[in-house]
Order: C-alpha cells, then structure tokens, then sequence
C-alpha cells in the first residue's frame, strides 16, 4: 500500500503541475495584459480630475506605460514557445504585489481601487505555488498595504481609517492564501491521482494489447458486413497466412474466407447453430470460429475467436495414445506370440519339397499377411512409445542437404531402380525449430511413398524436394512431389486418416503418423492441391520465435 502512495506522490510534484502550471500562469498573464492596457486608457478618461487626485503623477504614468510593455513582452515570449519555470513564476507575483503598491503609493494610497488588484495578486501567487511561498505573498501584500497606510497617516496627514483599512485587507490577503491553498492542493492531488490512474489504464491496455498479438486464439473484430476492423497476428497467420502487428490490419484490406463469411451469415441469421470447421486455404489448419456480440446492447460490431483444431485434435490423439499405450501392452502378448508362431510354422513349411505350388501359392499368402499384421503392430507400438518433441533450431537447407544424402546412400541396391531425388532450395530461408529425428521419419516416410508411386507411374524413382518461405517470410516450408499417378479428388480427405490405403501392401498408418509427428514439432502436414502432375505434400514450419 506504501508504494502506490510514494508513486502517486512523485507524480503530483514532478510530472502532473508542470504543465498545467504553466498553463495556468499563462492565463494569468493575459489577465495582466487586459488590466495593465485598462489602466493605461484610464489615464485619458479624465485627466484633469486625476491630476488633482494623484500624488505623483508622472511617475504613476511612467509606470503604468512599463507595466503594459513588460506584460506584453512576457506574453509574447510565451507565445514564442518559452516555457516558464518555477522562479518565473514567483519573481512576476512578486513583482506584480510591489508594482501594485508601488501604484497606491503613487496614486491616492490604500483607498484606491487599485488594492483589490492585489488580491487577485496574492490568489493568483496561491494558485500557481500552493506551499509556504503563498503565505509569504499574502504577508508581503499586508506589509506593504500597512507600510503604505502608515506613511500616508505620518507623512500627508490621512485619516487613521487607512490603516483599519489596510488591516483588513492585511486579513483577506491571509484569507485568500489559506483558502486557496487548501483548494489547489486538493484539485493538485486529484490531477495526480487522475494522472495516476490514466497512466496505469494505458500500462494495462497495453498488457492487454501484447498479451492479445501473442496468443495463439486468432482474434478478430467484424461489423455486420464482414469488414475487418481489428485483428491479432494469430487471426492473421491463421487466416490469412501472414502475421502482422496491431497496426497493419488498418493499411490492409482483407477479405474473409469464404467458409468464415458463410459461418457470419449463418450466424447472423441463427446466433444458436455452432459453424462447422473449416480450411482458410488447402495447405491451412481446420479451424473452428465462434461468433459473440462485442457489446451486448451493440450489436454492429462482432467478435470472433478463430481456435486451431490442430492443437485441441493433438490434446485428444495424446488421450488417446495414453489409451492406446495401455492396449498395445495386451497387444503385443496376445497377437504378436501367435502370430510368431504362424510365421515360424510358414518358414518350415516352405523348407519343405514336398509341397505342390497351390500350397506355395497359399503358404506366400500367410507369409505376406503375417508381415503385414505384424507391420500394423509395429506401427501401432511406434505411435505409443512416442516420446516429447526435443525441438532445436535447423538451418533447414544443411539439413536438407545432409538428408538427401544420407537417404540416398540407404537406396543403393541392385533389384532397385537407382532413386534419384532434385533438391531445390529458396534463397533466405528461415530457421525453423524441431525434433530433427522426428521430422526425418516423417520426410523418410513422404519421399519413400514418392518413390515408390513414381516407379509404379514411370518406372522412374524421383522426388523433388522443394524448400520454400511463406508469404509472411518468416517461416518455412517444404513440399515432397514425386511423379506418381496422384490422389484420387474423392480419396483426398482421406489421407491422413488413419488405416487408409490404397496400396494393399500398406498399412493406412504411414502419413497418419506422420502427421501426427508435425503436429507434436507445432509444423502442418498437408496435402497441395494444384494442377502439376503427380503428388505433393507440404510440411509448413511453426515459426522459430513464436513456438508454444
């Protein structure tokens, strides 16, 4: 509790008065100007009146005409853009208290209109320095209206009701400075306070603006026609496949994807429906959009959450995998020992000579489909023991390179067509961050599968690896084409799910692992969709500095 106090307090003495002091003793000036220039005019008002009145003429018009030039000047300094301090401000009501009453002493002493002047004197010297310096003012003031009476009692013979007089202005000098204070420290710690206050809202708003560009639910603000007013860089990677910073979205003219604008319409038309799942863009994530009113009594402005279903689906395969861990225990006991023994009984039946070749014929059957079984328990066990994700920084070209090479080596063999894989590389590649052994075994999996659809096509193993950079150049990507027949338009959706095949020698759980080993590194595997001929896969990199 001390420490907002002391900051509330450094802030009304440094920050919060300087410039509304200034402000206020620019006020106090013009009122200077206007009452110096009136006392000037009033000296052609009636001149001969005031000769009789005054006691030194001459000098109170010599003085007059200095107190309008100095004021003047001061003013426009000001307006030059000089900025006052405090030893200004006090030398000018200190000069303003003994210039006033230099004029009563001039004039007709205490009884002049002239000493309500000094009044707004010692109020004005309150109110700019509200400390003992007011008070100082206000004793100055009663000191030298006493000064003035007295000599004018001693000297001109005045009556004795000058100094009464004197004294009660003595009184309200005091009353003024005391009242004054008392107000101007008040409103000076309610400035402060107000001061205080603002500050710590634009310290949380902007929290709160830094916290919104860096979480990784896409946010955005629409009217009821789909424009965009305001959008977060998750919203915009997710969207658009750009992030940008807070202020962009104004110079930006976006336009929703068209399943996003089907879901407002549909929202707009029935808030109740929840909108189904959807691609920005075929190498995107599914993305899930839940609409709400930003203001519940306005309902021309739209929030909308924009989550990556990517993320919730790896929550869900990690329950399951947790599960399936538990299954693959009972698995491997009650499947793999019988099927151990088929295939041991399958080896020494084909030792034998004496079989026919309808037997070969059905003994090779038992064999392939052991293998297979035994592959899809392999496969199984390999996405339980999935261990975390060790991510690093990759200079994605090296590794590439040392990829290509080190596969290459492993293709060697004399009943194999010679593989051959084109490696092309984009100049200015991002870093991206990954379990290198991970994305091997998916990359591994991508280009054995390239391979092999090649041959099947054209009788030539090619792959072409292409690393590219995304439109946003900050991340990475890398598309696996081979030259192979492609995926058929209705199979598409289907790929990656999981025992989906086309060839019956697979098991269906090949990209479904290795999406799932993207998705554990944060990177999208998906599937390109264009009109080159063949198949192409893409793994987009998360990007290097915003990884959860």
């Amino acid at each position: 509790m001390t420490t907002p106090a002391k900051d509330t307090r450094i802030s009304w003495q440094s920050d919060s008065p300087v410039p509304q002091r200034g402000k206020l003793f620019r006020i106090y000036n013009h009122y200077r100007v206007v009452i110096s220039l009136m006392l000037v005019a009033l000296l052609f008002v009636d001149p001969v009146n005031v000769d009789s009145r005054f006691r030194m003429l001459d000098v109170y018009q010599a003085g007059v005409v200095s107190y309008f030039a100095l004021n003047s000047f001061i003013a426009l300094i000001i307006l030059a853009g000089f900025q006052p301090q405090q030893r200004h401000i006090t030398l000018s009501v200190l000069l303003d208290i003994l210039i006033m009453h230099a004029f009563l002493f001039v004039s007709t002493g205490i009884t002049s209109g002239l000493a309500n002047l000094v009044i707004v004197s010692v109020a004005a010297g309150n109110i700019l320095t509200p400390s003992r310096m007011g008070t100082f003012y206000a004793a100055l003031a009663a000191i030298c209206s006493l000064g003035i009476s007295s000599w004018s009692v001693l000297v001109f013979d005045d009556s004795a009701d000058d100094i009464v007089r004197a004294g009660s202005l003595g009184i309200l000098y005091f009353a003024a400075a005391f009242i004054l204070q008392n107000i101007s420290k008040r409103m000076m710690r309610s400035e402060a306070l107000a001061s205080s206050r603002a500050r710590s809202i634009a310290e949380l708003e902007q929290i709160n603006r830094q916290i919104i560009q860096r979480m990784r639910t896409g946010i955005l603000v629409l009217d009821r026609y789909g424009q965009i007013r305001l959008a977060n860089a998750a919203a915009e990677e997710l969207l658009f496949g750009a992030p940008a910073n807070a202020d962009s979205i104004d110079n930006r003219e976006h336009t929703l994807p068209p399943p996003l604008r089907l879901g407002l319409d549909t929202w707009l038309k029935d808030p109740m429906r929840r909108t189904e799942p959807f691609q920005a863009s075929p190498t995107s994530p599914l993305l899930q959009v839940n609409f709400t009113q930003l203001a519940q009594d306005r309902s021309d402005h739209i929030l909308v959450f924009v989550e990556d279903m990517s993320k919730v689906t790896q929550q869900a395969q990690q329950m399951k995998l947790a599960s399936l861990g538990r299954l693959t225990a009972g698995i491997a006991h009650e499947i793999r020992n019988p099927l151990g023994a088929i295939s041991h009984a399958a080896q020494l039946m084909d030792e034998s000579t004496g079989l026919e070749a309808g037997d070969r014929q059905m003994l090779d059957i038992i064999q392939r489909h052991s293998r297979r079984v035994n592959g899809i328990i392999e496969n199984v066990l390999d996405l339980s023991r999935r261990r975390v994700a060790s991510s690093e920084p990759i200079n994605v070209g090296q590794w590439l390179r040392e990829f290509r090479d080190e596969y290459l080596q492993t293709q060697t063999s004399d009943n194999q067509v010679a593989a051959e894989i084109e490696l092309k590389l984009e100049p200015d590649l991002p870093s991206a961050r990954f379990d290198k052994s991970q994305i091997e075994q998916v990359l591994v999996n991508l280009c054995d599968n390239g391979l092999r659809y090649s041959e099947y096509n054209s009788g030539k193993r090619f792959v072409e690896l292409h690393a590219g950079v995304t439109p946003d150049g900050e991340r990475a990507y890398l598309d696996v084409r081979d030259i192979g027949p492609g995926i058929a338009e209705d199979q598409r959706t289907s790929v990656f799910e999981p025992f989906f095949t086309t060839d019956k020698r697979g098991t269906g759980l090949g990209l479904y692992l290795a999406r799932e080993l993207c998705e554990a590194n944060q990177a999208h595997l998906s599937l390109v969709e264009d009109d080159n001929p063949g198949c192409c896969f893409r793994i987009t990199f998360a990007h290097p500095g915003r990884m959860i």
